[in-house]
């Protein structure tokens, strides 16, 4: 029998993890459910060294005007059409 020899996974230092807000340049439905090109907000849903998985709770479109399904866009990490979200102020309770 062959000897099999493991050794540790190497350290990853993932620019997103699991959990993070993220926007994503995309197009998806306004308020008014018009069809629009621009920044949305989600949370990344799966991270490996090649692409990140970011689901919304509202529809998203591919380019060529398929609606997706599942709400999840797939980018590269290093993308410009990913970025961390904004932190939101919070309006003070009445």
């Amino acid at each position: 029998m062959v000897d099999l020899r493991f050794t540790s996974a190497p350290d990853r230092d993932d620019i997103y993890q699991v959990g993070d807000r993220v926007e994503v340049y995309c197009d998806h439905e306004n308020e008014k459910g018009e069809r629009v090109r621009g920044w949305m907000e989600g949370v990344v849903v799966q991270v490996d060294p090649k692409i990140v998985a970011v689901q919304f709770t509202e529809p998203v479109y591919l380019t060529d005007g398929w609606m997706v399904p599942d709400h999840v866009l797939w980018c590269p990490p290093n993308s410009s059409q990913i970025r961390p979200a904004r932190k939101r102020k919070r309006r003070p309770r009445s």
